[in-house]
Parts: C-alpha cells; structure tokens; sequence
C-alpha cells in the first residue's frame, strides 16, 4: 500500500498525454475507476440511489491497497466519489497516494462541507479536478443541492482551489425547477467556473426524455458555459436521449471504466451494481477482456456521460460477442425512496 506524496508529480498536460497513450494504445486498460470511500451522505434527494445515511467512511488502508491496485492494472485516471467523499477524513491523504502514482485524479461532491481548510488540503493533495453538483436555486423534497445552500461555496473555490471546478446540474429532475440550471448556469460563470449539465436518469441509470420546456432551457446553458463537455456529451449521446431515442453505440463498463463500491468490488456502474460483482483485488486483465467484450443490454438508453467518454475511443474497434446477464443490476433493491 502507498500512501506517499506525489514526488516528481506530472503536469496536466502528461498526464493527460498519458490518458491519450493509455486510450488509443490499449484495449484493455481501465481509463477511469469511480471508487466509492463512503457510501454515507450528509443530503438525501429524492432522485438519488447512491448514498445511505449510515455507513461509515471506507477504512484508509483498504482505499490505498484499492489505489495501488488500480494502478497496476494501469488505470489512467481515478474519481472518488461517494456518498459525499467529503466526509471522509482522510480524502486527501487517498487522493495524494493515487496522484502519487501519476493518475489523473478528482472527486464530486455536493460542496455542503466545503471549507477553506478543505481546499487547502486538496490543493496541497494535488486534486486536479471537482464537479459540484447544483440542481435549484432553493432545496426541495427532490433535490437537496441548491445555489442557495452553496454559493458561498463557490466563492471559496472561485478564491482558493487551484484545481479545475466544474459546476454540474441535472435537467429532468422537476419541471417547475427548469429554468434553475440556466441561473446555476450563469451563476457558475460569474465565478469563473466551468458549467455542465447532465440528462435525468431513472433507478437503473436510463433514458428519461426531455420536455420543450427542458430542451430550450438546455440549448440556453450551453451557451452561457460553452465548453468541450457539453460538445461531447450532445454528440455521443445526449442529442439522441433528450428526444426520446436510443444511441447504437459499444458500452466499455467493467473495462475502460470501473465502478468500485464501499466493498472494494467492481460493477458494470453506479447504476448497475451486481455485475461482475469482483473484488477489485482480485480483478484481472482477463476480467478487463471479458467485461470490454460484453454487450450491455442497458446501454441504448443510458445517460451516465462518463461511461460514454470513456467508451468512446473504442466505437470501431473490439466487437462486442459476449452476452451479458439480463438483468446485473442490483441498485433497485437498495433505490432510496
């Protein structure tokens, strides 16, 4: 287990070069792990599946030994992610172990227990990247992560971070609430932040079809916050959703991209947990082969982008042959209600 600073730490610019080598050189290297290091968290949305209110933060020893793991398996980039990841107490110290290793590294967070501490922390971790998920302008029985709650949040990072902030807001979550994400939108962009916005999924991460009203208000935001996200996502696969129509596309879960829960054991996704259901320890480059030759029966209407990006290199290559299970999913048992 490592849990050493980053000496000799890469720039952005290598370590994204590496991520590059690692996609177009490979079939079978993971290019980004979500790992879960808590699944507690301190909201409780209506429209969340991924969090309980009870269990406690990933002991740090495990999350290292997760962490070498991966990058033996010579994953290229690494997300942490929760539950809120903030309340781990030792986030830091996992994020310095995984930079350490020369992963591309971030995190997402709801930002409710952001503090100047915090950051200073993370920016002594070498965090290169946060999304703050905002979805109102005031919280409801739906959506607890609103503008009003972490503005002032906001201007810490806006002040502090010397990582990449990204503001993410979820269009579909209620109807009246609309035209909230194009005032996160704006609000984002006062502060000098990257804005993005992401497509409503249902309990097992698919479609959920945008109404008019949802579409122009998503037409208004990416062009207040222009940015290579929203140009990508439309074009690998929110264009299609947002209307209601399936994407023919090669879903790479369980090889380009790991989902590791509190468990330490990789699933399909967030989304689709209960298969493969392996320890990560014990998680191989045969596995790796194996999931990337997988079909997925869930993934023409599937809205998880990072999926999509990280499937994305391998659209015209490795043909998809084996059957996967029908129904791999185990998140409708453990759905919040």
């Amino acid at each position: 287990m490592s849990d050493r600073p980053p000496l000799g730490r890469l720039s952005g610019l290598g370590s994204g070069l590496r991520f590059l080598a690692r996609a177009l050189g490979s079939r079978y290297t993971p290019l980004l792990a979500q790992v879960v290091v808590t699944r507690r968290c301190n909201l409780s949305c209506g429209y969340c599946n991924e969090y309980d209110d009870f269990s406690p933060p990933v002991p740090l020893p495990d999350l290292l030994a997760r962490v070498d793991r991966l990058a033996a398996l010579k994953c290229a980039s690494v997300t942490f992610t929760g539950g809120e990841p903030l309340l781990h107490p030792d986030l830091d110290r996992i994020i310095r172990a995984a930079r350490g290793h020369g992963m591309i590294v971030t995190m997402i967070t709801n930002g409710f227990r952001l503090s100047r501490e915090w950051i200073e922390r993370l920016n002594a971790a070498d965090l290169q990247g946060m999304q703050i998920s905002i979805d109102n302008l005031k919280p409801d029985e739906v959506s607890m992560k609103s503008l009003a709650s972490v503005e002032r949040k906001l201007a810490l990072l806006a002040e502090h971070a010397r990582f990449k902030v990204n503001v993410n807001s979820v269009l579909g979550v209620s109807g009246e609430r609309t035209q909230d994400v194009v005032t996160v939108a704006e609000t984002a962009v006062k502060y000098g932040l990257q804005h993005s916005v992401g497509v409503l999924h249902d309990h097992t991460g698919t479609l959920k079809a945008l109404s008019a009203e949802q579409l122009r208000a998503y037409g208004q935001v990416t062009k207040i916050s222009p940015s290579m996200v929203h140009k990508l996502n439309y074009w690998l696969f929110q264009k299609n959703l947002m209307h209601g129509r399936p994407n023919a596309w090669k879903c790479r879960a369980g090889a380009r991209y790991l989902y590791v829960t509190e468990d330490g054991r990789v699933h399909w996704c967030s989304q689709q947990r209960g298969y493969p259901n392996i320890p990560l320890l014990d998680y191989t480059r045969e596995d790796i082969r194996r999931e990337f030759h997988t079909e997925k029966s869930c993934s023409p209407t599937c809205t998880l982008s990072c999926v999509h990006q990280m499937s994305m290199f391998d659209r015209h290559r490795g043909a998809q042959k084996i059957a996967g299970p029908k129904a791999p999913t185990a998140v409708a048992d453990q759905a919040v209600p």
